[in-house]
């Protein structure tokens, strides 16, 4: 059907018409379409239904087909007017086809309050071109309703109140010109639901407190212009849930308390422009939502206090523009945003989450993960190959953030260090150094064991060497120090060195291995355990007074002592610059 023109021009005459079916109309309608020239596009013929005879069908209770028909009157308040019926009774309609139609009324093309009974009600391919179309409070029962390839120039359609059974409901490919869809508070029962490839058009669109039942819902590659989308309070069944390169205008996009059920919901590929986009409070029992390779616009972009304990949500490799990101007080069991671009303020001050994954993503401003008004309860963070442009706003203890790392399955050491490695130079952008000199010891501790672990895989006979050099390696730069990062722990080893040696002099005194004679024969007639302990001060700290000097075997311990007091002093300056001067 072709459904983009300009104007058009009706003439109608008396000679009758047949339609493909074989009914035989009182007249014959030509209508020529134009384009913005004026010039004629295309020219179709349709039978002259008048609205007497259709009434009179409703009347009769006969089935009504008005395909290929040109309606200039339709309106069910009429009837209802005529017959001297309630205003809101509803009207019996049985079977209902109008393939291929053309509306054309003054006022409004009314089927508010209809009841049909027929096992499809068919408008395939029609024309509504001059009136607002309304089916507000229609019963469709199982019917199926076919919209497929419908234009809609009136803009504003009413489909409120309706209420639908098994049979499947069909917007497919239909175009809607710039108007307000109301589909609030419409049940769409258990049928499938498609709106694939519908053009919206600009205005808003309503499926407020709207309901679905358990089969498929489809606004697969539907376009909607300038307006807000609102599914404020609409209830999902457990069918799946398809916005599928959907592409949403400036408008506000609202699915703030909705409720999904057990479902698979799919926004991958779809484009958000700049208005607000909102899942504020809404709820997800089990499944999965996806919204991988979305983009998103400047508009906020807000899962704040969503509902989805038991579920999955997916935005990998979403951009997500300029817009502020919230998922404040959410409950998500798995929230995965891998290869991600975050050019904004992110709020991840989440209630509870499993899983929350950064990999790979890009972060240019500020994520927010530190507690304020109400604990983050997040077990386990992973940022392996995340680029940090921006800063990221953790604690290090109210966060529990070793356990956040470290919980990650499967992970390698090599992830793992590279994780801390990334904390550490965040910490250190942040100002936090006490949390950053924390993220630098696991960094290399990980670092470290990757390192063994890599090497022993390449050659398994460098295990010979590999574990004696980790093991000096986990003594002296680790546990002695903590890599440069404790002063107080390297001036403790500091003085177990000197203690230990002192030891060693006087059981080498003992043992008659060797002796600390006093040169100056011993005028303070220290004991021979002071006088190794003096002895292993003055040598530690290379002081070297000569009072008192090795003989034997303490020659030896007294070289490798002054050895160790060189370097452990040297370690004991570093440690502490590195603490003052930052």
């Amino acid at each position: 059907m072709f459904t983009e023109f300009t104007d058009f021009e009706v003439r109608i005459t008396d000679a009758p018409y047949r339609t493909s079916g074989g009914l035989i109309w009182p007249g014959t309608v030509r209508i020529v379409y134009t384009d913005p020239e004026k010039e004629k596009t295309l020219e179709e013929y349709y039978g002259y239904a008048p609205a007497e005879m259709i009434y009179q069908m409703i009347r009769e209770g006969r089935d009504i087909n008005l395909s290929e028909c040109f309606i200039e009157k339709f309106s069910l308040t009429e009837y209802r007017s005529l017959q001297k019926l309630e205003a809101k009774s509803y009207v019996k309609l049985g079977a209902f086809s109008a393939r291929r139609s053309f509306f054309n009324c003054s006022s409004r093309i009314d089927f508010s309050f209809a009841e049909f009974s027929g096992d499809t009600v068919d408008f395939e391919a029609t024309v509504f071109a001059r009136g607002m179309v309304s089916f507000n409070s229609a019963s469709f029962a199982d019917c199926s309703l076919n919209m497929s390839y419908v234009l809609f120039r009136n803009g504003n359609i009413d489909f409120a109140n309706c209420r639908f059974g098994k049979g499947q409901i069909s917007f497919k490919n239909s175009k809607f010109h710039t108007g307000s869809k109301d589909f609030q508070y419409t049940c769409f029962g258990d049928g499938e639901v498609l709106f694939v490839n519908t053009d919206f058009g600009d205005g808003d669109v309503s499926f407020i407190n709207s309901s679905f039942g358990q089969g498929t819902v489809s606004f697969k590659v539907a376009r909607f212009g300038q307006g807000k989308v609102d599914f404020h309070y609409a209830k999902f069944g457990g069918g799946e849930i398809s916005f599928e390169r959907t592409e949403f205008g400036n408008g506000k996009v609202d699915f703030r308390m909705a409720e999904f059920n057990e479902s698979r919901i799919n926004f991958n590929r779809s484009s958000f422009g700049n208005g607000e986009v909102t899942f504020e409070g809404s709820e997800l029992k089990g499944g999965k939502l996806l919204f991988r390779k979305a983009s998103v616009g400047e508009g906020l972009f807000s899962f704040e206090q969503a509902l989805y304990p038991e579920a999955e949500v997916f935005f990998d490799g979403t951009d997500f523009g300029k817009g502020t990101i919230t998922f404040q007080k959410a409950r998500i069991r798995h929230l995965s945003l891998r290869s991600c671009q975050m050019n904004d303020y992110v709020d991840l001050r989440m209630q509870e989450a499993a899983l929350v994954d950064l990999s790979d993503t890009v972060i240019r401003d500020i994520i927010d993960l530190t507690p304020y008004d109400s604990p983050v309860a997040i077990r386990t963070l992973k940022i392996s190959g995340m680029r940090l442009p921006g800063r990221i706003y953790i604690d290090w203890f109210a966060n529990n953030l070793p356990s956040m790392i470290l919980s990650q399955e499967q992970a390698t050491e090599r992830e793992i260090s590279e994780q801390f490695r990334i904390l550490k130079l965040n910490f250190n952008a942040t100002g936090r150094f006490s949390y950053e000199d924390r993220a630098y010891v696991l960094f290399r501790r990980y670092e470290a064991l990757a390192d063994r672990k890599e090497r022993i895989a390449k050659n398994p006979w460098s295990a010979l060497w590999e574990y004696p050099v980790y093991a000096f390696k986990w003594l002296v730069f680790d546990k002695i120090g903590l890599y440069a990062t404790a002063p107080g722990r390297v001036l403790v080893s500091v003085i177990a060195f000197w203690f230990g040696f002192g030891i060693l002099f006087y059981l080498a005194e003992l043992l008659h291995l060797g002796h600390t004679q006093s040169a100056v024969n011993n005028p303070d007639h220290l004991s021979m355990l002071s006088q190794s302990f003096y002895h292993s001060a003055i040598t530690f700290f290379t002081i070297g007074y000569g009072d008192v000097y090795p003989q034997g075997l303490t020659r030896l311990l007294s070289a490798l002592e002054g050895f160790t007091g060189v370097f452990m002093m040297s370690y004991f300056t570093v440690a502490f610059v590195r603490k003052i001067l930052r």
